[in-house]
């Protein structure tokens, strides 16, 4: 029988216990250390990605162009995550990936001549060149795979990795690398890439979360930057179109001065902030008045800068000719080499002559005017369609528009009432899909002879309103009515 001290077997059992003890204690600060750092680099990751997003944020609020902010993405990603460079690649429509914004001396994506980099004086600047002209194909190497797939790559030893691109010159040596894909909305817009840490270690696995949430945020300010411009641009764009309706406005007559033998209105309704419709009215003599209304083909700022042009050579050749012909040809052979092939100006132009009682005009391609003659009586009046040959200006050659245009002249008695309008009116269109037409305002007229040029052009107006879809998009309605008195 053996005999145990139990002593012994107690001082074992303290050891062990303390053994255990200490070791459970050791781990357990390591742990603890462990859990305190891994919460301390949480803490500092989530500071770095809020930094990052102050940043981009502070940009898109300046209103940077998009290829600032791109260059801006690259180098805080390269501060925030104490790496050596990064280059951003933006998805085309097609699929391709072009490099816009590089940060430091970053590697290629494709092999390039040693020879081509020993010339450059500025190798960072021949590199910037060669990587903001690099287009990768759809698929193509690491970037192409996380385009296509959207799942980021973390490359902690490049040298082994066969798909990385081993270039002779050591400065562009690919050490550690993360792919991270820019993705809003399901949408990949590009790919961040992030290369060779400062310290010569690979990419971790919170290096690589991190960079994506990087990634993640600057996608966001890259939609965001371009609601922005968006925005901006709209802005910019109204601003123009405000200020170009204001000078447009100048070039229209909103009050015209009594003159004896005459009364005159006009009213214009531009379908958009600027329009294509013009008017205007010239007094030749005491008792010779010269009016025309006109529509340039087209909408816009185009539409109503040919109108300003048009307008301000009208003036001129009035005072040059007497004839509406001759003013017109003038008109034309000034214009026919300015005016863009596919535009055009109707036009009709007409000269009254309180005196004689008579009215001249000519219309190039304009609608025809309609002339409300009185009647002794007051009741009987009847209309006449004012026609008459002639092609718009613009739209051919002096040659061909010369032998067109014509003058035609009609009687201009007292109280009859001559009304120019555009195809705006006439071609006002219902919800069924019908047209106001020439018949209807005809009728119009007819049923509203009595009413002063105003009243007639106010009550037109609130005819075509009554008519017209508010849901369909409506030409530029402008009336010109004169009355002899």
């Amino acid at each position: 029988m053996i005999f145990v001290n139990p002593y012994l077997l107690f001082s074992i059992g303290l050891f062990v216990g303390l053994v255990f003890y200490f070791y459970n204690k050791k781990q357990s600060k390591k742990t603890t250390a462990y859990l305190k750092n891994r919460n301390a680099r949480l803490e500092q990751e989530k500071k770095i990605v809020v930094d990052f997003m102050h940043n981009l944020a502070v940009a898109i609020g300046e209103g940077v162009p998009k290829k600032e902010l791109y260059h801006r993405i690259a180098h805080t990603a390269v501060i925030t995550t104490g790496a050596m460079s990064a280059c951003i690649y933006e998805k085309s429509k097609s699929g391709r990936l072009q490099g816009v914004a590089v940060e430091g001396l970053f590697p290629p994506q494709r092999a390039i001549k040693q020879s081509a980099l020993q010339k450059e004086n500025s190798r960072a600047r021949f590199l910037e060149t060669i990587l903001t002209s690099e287009t990768l194909e759809e698929e193509e190497g690491i970037v192409g795979q996380v385009a296509k797939t959207g799942k980021p790559v973390l490359v902690e030893d490049a040298s082994t990795d066969p798909r990385i691109v081993k270039h002779k010159d050591e400065s562009l040596t690919a050490k550690s690398l993360v792919y991270a894909p820019l993705i809003h909305d399901d949408k990949c817009l590009g790919v961040l890439v992030v290369a060779n840490p400062a310290n010569n270690q690979p990419f971790s696995q919170m290096d690589f979360s991190l960079i994506c949430s990087l990634a993640e945020q600057a996608a966001l300010a890259i939609k965001n930057s371009d609601a922005m411009n968006l925005r901006l641009e709209k802005s910019r764009i109204d601003s123009d179109l405000h200020l170009a309706s204001e000078v447009q406005e100048l070039f229209l007559t909103h009050k015209f001065p009594e003159h004896k033998g005459i009364e005159i209105n006009a009213q214009y309704l531009p379908s958009a902030q600027v329009g294509g419709d013009f008017y205007d009215f010239y007094k030749l003599s005491s008792t010779k008045f010269g009016i025309c209304i006109a529509d340039v083909s087209g909408k816009g700022v185009p539409a109503s800068l040919l109108m300003a042009i048009c307008q301000t050579n009208l003036r001129h050749f009035v005072k040059k000719s007497a004839k509406p012909s001759e003013i017109l040809k003038n008109l034309n052979q000034q214009l026919e080499e300015r005016i863009r092939q596919d535009m055009f100006i109707t036009l009709f132009f007409a000269i009254i002559d309180t005196k004689s009682n008579k009215l001249t005009y000519s219309r190039a391609g304009h609608e025809p005017a309609i002339l409300l003659k009185s009647s002794t009586d007051g009741i009987n009046s009847s209309i006449q369609k004012l026609h008459g040959n002639g092609m718009a200006v613009g739209m051919v050659p002096s040659d061909i528009f010369d032998e067109m245009i014509e003058d035609q002249e009609t009687a201009f008695d007292s109280g009859d009432c001559l009304l120019l309008y555009t195809d705006g009116v006439s071609e006002a269109t219902n919800n069924d899909g019908e047209e106001f037409g020439i018949q209807n305002l005809e009728s119009f007229v007819s049923n509203n002879a009595k009413l002063s040029p105003k009243s007639i052009n106010r009550k037109l107006i609130a005819k075509l309103d009554e008519f017209s879809s508010s849901e369909l998009e409506r030409d530029d309605v402008t009336l010109l009515t004169v009355r002899k008195t």
